[in-house]
C-alpha cells in the first residue's frame, strides 16, 4: 500500500471491486463473527475496521470503508485510515486552538509594534505558539509511522475480506 502524497496523515483510496455492495456489506458482516483480530461494525453502506481496546495503543489506527453501489455487479471501495476519532478531534483541537493564538499574539505584537510599545514578548508567544504547531504536526506525523504496520494489516485483511466474498 503506496500513499500517493508524504504529507498526508489520514491516508485514502479508492477502487473498483466487480461484485455488488451489498455482497461486500454482507461479507463483512459475517467476517464479524468468524475472526476476534479486529472488529467490524456496519451501519448502512460504511464498514469500520479497527483493533480490540486490549491491541490498541493511543496511535492505533482504525480503517472506515464506503462501499457505493455503482451498477448492478460492480461497486466502488472509498477507504479512509484514520486514529480513533477521540484522538483525531482532540488533535483537531489543538491545532485550532494553536492557530488561534498564533493569530492573536501576532496581531496583539502588530498592534503594540504600530503604537510604539515594547512586543518582544507578543512575538515570543508568536513564534512559540508556530513552534508547538509544527511539534504537533511532527508527533501526528510519528504517531502515523508508529500505526503504520497496524494500518498494513487492516488493509490486508479488507483485501482478504473483499477476495473472499467477491
Amino acid at each position: 500500500m503506496a500513499l500517493s502524497n508524504d504529507i498526508v496523515l489520514r491516508p485514502r483510496f479508492k477502487f473498483e471491486v466487480a461484485a455488488s455492495n451489498e455482497t461486500l456489506l454482507e461479507g463483512f458482516e459475517q467476517t464479524k463473527s468468524s475472526q476476534t483480530e479486529f472488529i467490524v461494525s456496519r451501519i448502512d453502506d460504511h464498514v469500520f475496521i479497527k483493533f480490540p481496546k486490549k491491541n490498541q495503543h493511543f496511535w492505533s489506527p482504525q480503517l472506515h470503508l464506503e462501499i457505493n453501489s455503482e451498477d448492478h455487479n460492480k461497486c466502488i471501495v472509498n477507504g479512509l485510515f484514520g486514529p480513533n476519532p477521540t484522538v483525531w478531534t482532540m488533535f483537531m483541537f489543538l491545532h485550532f486552538i494553536v492557530a488561534g493564538l498564533s493569530f492573536g499574539f501576532g496581531i496583539w505584537a502588530y498592534t503594540n509594534a504600530t503604537l510604539g510599545s515594547a512586543y518582544s514578548i507578543q512575538l515570543f508567544l508568536t513564534l512559540l505558539m508556530i513552534i508547538i504547531w509544527f511539534v504537533l504536526y511532527f508527533s501526528g506525523r510519528i504517531g502515523r509511522s508508529k500505526g503504520m504496520p497496524e494500518m498494513h494489516k487492516l488493509h490486508a485483511f479488507m483485501k482478504e475480506t473483499i477476495r473472499v466474498y467477491r
